[in-house]
């Protein structure tokens, strides 16, 4: 019975990996649980989880937080309607992967998992890292972008990642001392991750 906790330079293959690690030791991979579960307990759409994700940290995204109040926001959507802000996510994202790790044999992907988990029993946490240009070639491969396409997801997804973690006072998550394994993904393939993965999760004799 684990959890594990899959962080990751955007483009090195997280998503993939916990999704083949999932599987392999019959794990549920939580990815799209989360947003879900955000989406029912703040009482706003799926969209508005994933946009707020992609805007967090953002001018935008700081300019509505300051100029319009938590409480105005809610009366003006009414009480069948919720409202998001970067705050309200922060807080309502510990308390839902606290409670989706309670399931035990789950796999998380990001959003600073690692750090809520930092000191729960039986969770381990893994960082994929990879160099830039292993990471646009796996976004070209996997998503069937072109090239400048897959340089720009890549340095948004950098971007949007290092916002949430700046939002959520985290900014270590590149430091390898809080993480049971690195992973280096210019130097290993998705089959070799998953088996050291699956190694050290796995109970011997299992």
């Amino acid at each position: 019975m684990a959890v594990i906790t899959i962080s990751r330079q955007f483009g090195a293959g997280g998503r993939t990996l916990g999704q083949m690690i999932a599987e392999k030791l019959n794990y549920k991979f939580l990815d799209d649980a989360v947003i879900q579960e955000l989406s029912k307990r703040i009482r706003v759409t799926s969209e508005s989880i994933t946009d707020m994700e992609k805007i967090a940290g953002g001018l935008f995204s700081k300019i509505v937080s300051t100029m319009i109040s938590r409480k105005y926001m809610e009366r003006l959507a009414g009480e069948s309607s919720g409202y998001i802000d970067e705050v309200i996510y922060a807080e309502k994202l510990k308390e839902v992967i606290i409670d989706l790790a309670r399931q035990d044999n789950v796999v998380l992907l990001g959003r600073a998992s690692q750090f809520i988990l930092a000191d729960v029993e039986d969770t381990y946490h893994f960082l994929l890292i990879a160099d830039m240009a292993q990471r646009i070639r796996f976004m070209q491969r996997h998503y069937k972008l072109s090239d400048s396409k897959a340089h720009q997801e890549v340095l948004g997804g950098e971007k949007r990642r290092n916002n949430l973690y700046t939002r959520m006072g985290m900014t270590d998550y590149n430091n390898p001392e809080i993480y049971h394994m690195v992973l280096n993904m210019s130097r290993l393939t998705l089959k070799q991750a998953e088996h050291q993965v699956v190694t050290l999760v796995r109970p011997q004799g299992a």
